[in-house]
């Protein structure tokens, strides 16, 4: 995503130009690509100067967003997934505070980042206060 939005203008790139420039499988793209277009977060168009790229400006992505439909819930632990079962121990447990904690602050902060600027900041400049 973050190559897609660096993208000059937006031009539609072939998954093999991403995959050999990002050192990506080919394979692993493929099912990652498939993913965020049926979530209608890339589009893609055929042809000789086809391929995939963004379905909106990149500020308007969050990579909280990007990283659910990737990888699915990002809950910490199991019992605060959304299809979660009822825990009997939810009412004693002694850690859920925690996880719950640590749920909120880990959703905040990747809210907080969006894609624009993933794809224009230098490596390694996102603080642990960044998004919160």
């Amino acid at each position: 995503m973050a190559y897609l939005a660096s993208r000059p203008g937006g031009r539609p790139v072939a998954l093999r130009t991403v995959s050999e420039q990002q050192h990506i499988p080919l394979k692993y793209l493929e099912s990652i690509v498939s993913m965020l277009m049926r979530e209608g977060l890339i589009t893609s168009s055929r042809g000789k100067m086809g391929g995939y790229c963004l379905s909106r400006a990149p500020q308007n992505y969050t990579v909280y967003e990007i990283l659910r439909v990737a990888e699915g819930d990002l809950a910490p632990v199991s019992c605060l997934t959304k299809d979660a079962l009822p825990c009997p121990m939810e009412q004693d447990c002694a850690t859920r505070p925690v996880w719950e904690g640590l749920n909120r602050v880990m959703r905040e902060y990747l809210e907080g980042i969006t894609l624009d600027r993933v794809a224009r900041e230098p490596r390694g400049q996102f603080s642990f206060c960044d998004g919160i």
